[in-house]
């Protein structure tokens, strides 16, 4: 067991989650601090960090390690406050999880409205992914930390879903600029990976998925899904926990850059 603890132990680690306040922010933020790691949650909204703060610290018992930044991960200058916050109340950060995003809306290539397009695109690539990590980089190359990021994909960022315009363009360039910034910064020992979940239940997606939560049964959409997962099943947060910790950890996944690691029941492998 002592060497399974030294490979994944987080104990000296500092995590920055944005979107702190989503479910799979916070199935995360659960794993990173039952692995000792401490953990500053980041949302646009107080009301969602204090509610996470709230379940994580009765889930896991562990209040101290956890501290809230209220963040616009679209503005460079609040990312700056937010990492300065962070290191106030524990120390240098030199874990990054991009967790922000989401979909508004789903329809016809005609149709599609185009503010809603440009949000989405900002929301997933702007504040899920390029300015967090361009201040954090900068913050990282100039103390010489060998800091970590990583990145929130979906199925999306290798086959697009229907009707999700804006959502599938914006999760295939969080592919592409894992690849590219996992390049870029190298050379300055930052690993920049990501995480392609499949289809869990989350706020999102749970009235495109299921139409009556008490009997369980689903949507169309829903339905099509699970006959497109091997597994035939929606995934449990908690089982993003396992490749989260790898990547997290430099004693597991040093040499482990510009990769994406799916955890989709299948959904990528299906076939007739």
């Amino acid at each position: 067991m002592s060497f399974v603890n030294e490979m994944f132990n987080l104990e000296e680690k500092v995590v920055i989650i944005t979107g702190g306040g989503g479910v799979i922010a916070g199935a995360m933020s659960e794993a990173l601090l039952k692995a000792g790691a401490k953990v500053a949650l980041w949302d646009i909204e107080p009301n969602a960090i204090d509610d996470a703060k709230e379940r994580l610290g009765k889930s896991t018992g562990l209040d101290s390690n956890l501290f809230g930044v209220v963040a616009d991960t679209t503005e460079e200058d609040s990312v700056s406050r937010a990492i300065e916050e962070t290191e106030k109340a524990f120390r240098a950060p030199s874990i990054l999880i991009n967790a922000a995003g989401g979909n508004r809306g789903k329809g016809s290539f005609v149709e599609a409205d185009m503010k809603t397009f440009e949000f989405v695109l900002k929301l997933n690539l702007i504040a899920g992914l390029m300015v967090p990590t361009k201040v954090a980089a900068d913050y990282w190359i100039k103390r010489k930390i060998k800091g970590t990021v990583i990145n929130l994909a979906s199925m999306a960022s290798y086959v697009p879903l229907s009707g999700v315009w804006a959502y599938d363009a914006a999760k295939a360039g969080v592919l592409n600029l894992t690849m590219a910034a996992a390049k870029e910064f190298a050379p300055h020992g930052i690993r920049v990976n990501a995480i392609a979940p499949g289809f869990f239940i989350g706020k999102q997606n749970k009235a495109l998925l299921i139409k009556n939560e008490r009997t369980g049964e689903l949507t169309d959409r829903g339905k099509t899904v699970i006959n497109h997962t091997p597994f035939g099943r929606f995934g449990d947060v908690s089982e993003l926990a396992g490749a989260l910790i790898f990547l997290a950890s430099e004693r597991a996944s040093g040499f482990v850059t510009g990769v994406c690691i799916p955890v989709d029941g299948g959904y990528l492998v299906d076939n007739i």
